[in-house]
């Protein structure tokens, strides 16, 4: 059973995803993007879109991966799921833009893919063994 309240819940999954996904923006990130697809990106992020993003990203990771995970009281469920929501929902975007951009190199969207994947299960992981 969960006993945590969801905004709870949602709270530490935001701040684990946001931690780690800080470590990648502020170190690996910046330089991968600027040599690979410099020429694509906007000069400042636009910073309600990326709030959006992580608010409705954190809200199906935990409706369809944490929660479960929780009910089953199963860390590796969470993590195995989690793995493949985040691929799914990386491929998403990347496959998108690999179909429909003329210079969205297939490079960034391999890697695009592994760091959803490992994100997302990683998180899943982590905030579901805090909430057992």
């Amino acid at each position: 059973m969960i006993r945590q309240s969801l905004l709870i819940r949602h709270l530490v999954t935001t701040g684990i995803f946001l931690l780690i996904d800080a470590a990648w923006l502020g170190l690996i990130a910046p330089k991968l993007y600027k040599a690979n697809i410099g020429h694509l990106m906007a000069e400042k992020p636009n910073f309600l879109a990326a709030g959006v993003f992580y608010l409705i990203y954190i809200a199906a990771l935990l409706f369809f991966v944490i929660d479960p995970a929780l009910v089953k009281a199963s860390v590796w469920q969470a993590v195995w799921t989690g793995a493949f929501l985040g691929l799914a929902m990386y491929a998403t975007y990347d496959l998108t833009n690999l179909a429909t951009l003329k210079e969205w190199p297939l490079k960034i969207t391999a890697i695009d893919l592994a760091w959803g994947t490992f994100i997302t299960a990683a998180t899943s992981g982590i905030v579901t063994r805090i909430f057992l």
